[in-house]
């Protein structure tokens, strides 16, 4: 299956990625994670990326889609994957079509966890960051919302909306069922 997880931060989607990616047979592809390993091995994307990230940027968009493209080339990710992180924004929707239309497959869903952003709030506040406090968490809800939701209605006839309160077993039933597995 070719699955994007969406939520907002603290919805449990990189515990989800992690238990479905084991019971699917494919891959949890994160951006972040793709950052830190081209970065890491000091790949050409990599060492691009660090730049902007060095001098306080964000990363560009086609630097993100170029990591995105190769790693869905790899030989694992052709039976299927779970995307993290991306996309972001319709413009990177746009790219994923692409790169999927080149690779001669579809997106299957588009799964999106579901949370209050009270349970957001009491979820991330235990997690203990110090970055983290009540205002923090709350603008990063309003920005997720604000971005995203373009991307829902972009994915529109491909949403599988999973209530994401609960035990981490009752979630992944949830998302399991609503696949059809």
């Amino acid at each position: 299956m070719r699955i994007v997880l969406v939520g907002p931060p603290g919805a449990g989607k990189g515990t989800q990625a992690a238990i479905l990616s084991e019971k699917l047979g494919v891959p949890h592809i994160s951006t972040g994670d793709l950052f830190r390993a081209n970065i890491g091995e000091g790949t050409p994307l990599g060492i691009e990326a660090k730049s902007y990230i060095d001098a306080g940027n964000l990363v560009p968009d086609d630097v993100t889609v170029r990591m995105v493209e190769s790693r869905l080339a790899e030989d694992d990710a052709k039976p299927g994957f779970l995307l993290d992180g991306f996309p972001r924004t319709t413009a990177q929707a746009d790219e994923l079509a692409r790169i999927l239309a080149d690779l001669g497959v579809e997106l299957d869903a588009v799964v999106q966890f579901d949370v209050s952003e009270d349970v957001v709030v009491e979820r991330m506040l235990a997690r203990g960051r110090a970055d983290d406090n009540e205002e923090v968490i709350r603008n990063r809800m309003q920005v997720y919302a604000k971005e995203t939701a373009p991307l829902l209605d972009y994915y529109s006839d491909k949403i599988v909306k999973i209530a994401a309160e609960g035990t981490v077993e009752d979630i992944n039933e949830r998302t399991m069922a609503a696949l059809g597995k």
